[in-house]
């Protein structure tokens, strides 16, 4: 007999090929911000998915912590910058 619940991996997986879709229905110029949003969906598959229950509380997790790696990054540049 095999499974009878989806992995939290499946469901991110699931979530992701529905937010492609959605994407698809953005304006062009929004669609690039939908696509990434699903490949940062998807970063932390391994890590962040074994302590989540819910798969859309990992895929946004996962999203989360890339968007304040970024800000981070965006913040160390500006403070080089001022340092100039």
């Amino acid at each position: 007999m095999g499974r009878s619940f989806e992995s939290v991996r499946q469901g991110v997986k699931c979530i992701a090929d529905r937010w492609a879709r959605s994407s698809r229905a953005l304006k062009r110029e929004d669609q690039m911000y939908g696509e990434r949003l699903v490949e940062l969906a998807k970063k932390h598959s391994s890590e962040a998915f074994i302590a989540c229950d819910d798969p859309l509380e990992a895929a946004v997790f996962s999203v989360l912590v890339e968007t304040l790696k970024r800000q981070d990054q965006i913040e160390s540049r500006l403070r080089n910058d001022t340092d100039r």
